[in-house]
């Protein structure tokens, strides 16, 4: 495993980026297909939980100046699961989703953390000890968050994925039904935004000891990657459409 990774981390991480993306699609695609609902459910939580993780690395792309933290294709690919859900099993069945990826991120927080909260083997306890006291240290960082992130991510995920229910609810009755892809896009665009706003504010400004600037926090916080977030919602408006099970399966709405 170590030389495929060495040889995945030799290429450009734009490849790596679209490899993800395009696999994101096709597990969210085969997993409707096949367990209907119930399955974007699972996708959502393993996404929200895999973002969380994923927003640790940072990685420079050539067209942007800065180092970009990773985690936007599966955080912008669940709004894709709200809006496959509205549209064909209705906004009760898109808010259970919303639900249930909230508990698993929670579960798998609380989880993590009482399986930190036992007492390392002591390091002068020969090598076992010592691997054991590295392997502490780096659980810790990787899995304990501040206090202040963990609630900003917790309240952004709820307010974002209950606001792109909502306007793409309403974009539907506004349109009748129709422009699929046009509900799709505004609805993320917009919620997509609001994630952005609610998290930085948050976690950088209300509940951090060192609050950032108005400057830094719109332009490198807030729409550090929003465009990255407009381009997976571009991106995925064929699969909301490819996404439609048969007939027999979809909710009727008006």
């Amino acid at each position: 495993m170590r030389e495929l990774l060495d040889s995945l981390q030799a290429l450009p991480p734009e490849i790596i980026w679209v490899c993800l993306l395009l696999t994101a699609f096709a597990v969210i695609l085969v997993l409707h297909r096949w367990m209907g609902p119930a399955g974007l459910y699972v996708y959502m939580a393993v996404a929200i939980i895999g973002g969380n993780l994923h927003v640790l690395k940072l990685t420079q792309f050539s067209v942007f100046p800065d180092p970009v933290a990773l985690g936007t294709i599966l955080f912008s690919t669940t709004f894709l699961c709200t809006d496959i859900l509205t549209e064909y099993h209705g906004a009760p069945a898109a808010r259970r989703g919303v639900i249930l990826g909230f508990a698993g991120l929670v579960l798998f927080d609380l989880f993590l953390f009482a399986a930190l909260a036992f007492r390392p083997l002591d390091p002068s306890d020969g090598a076992l000890g010592a691997s054991a006291a590295q392997m502490q240290e780096n659980l810790e960082a990787i899995f304990l968050p501040a206090p202040g992130i963990l609630i900003a991510s917790l309240a952004a995920y709820l307010i974002s994925q209950f606001n792109d229910i909502w306007v793409f609810s309403r974009l539907r009755a506004v349109t009748h039904g129709k422009y699929l892809w046009l509900r799709n896009n505004l609805s993320t665009w917009i919620s997509a935004l609001v994630d952005s706003v609610v998290f930085s504010v948050l976690a950088f400004v209300v509940f951090s000891p060192d609050p950032v600037g108005w400057k830094p926090l719109i332009f490198t916080y807030i729409l550090g990657t929003y465009g990255l977030r407009v381009a997976v919602a571009i991106l995925d408006s064929p699969i909301v459409y490819w996404a439609k099970p048969p007939k027999s399966e979809t909710l009727s709405q008006p």
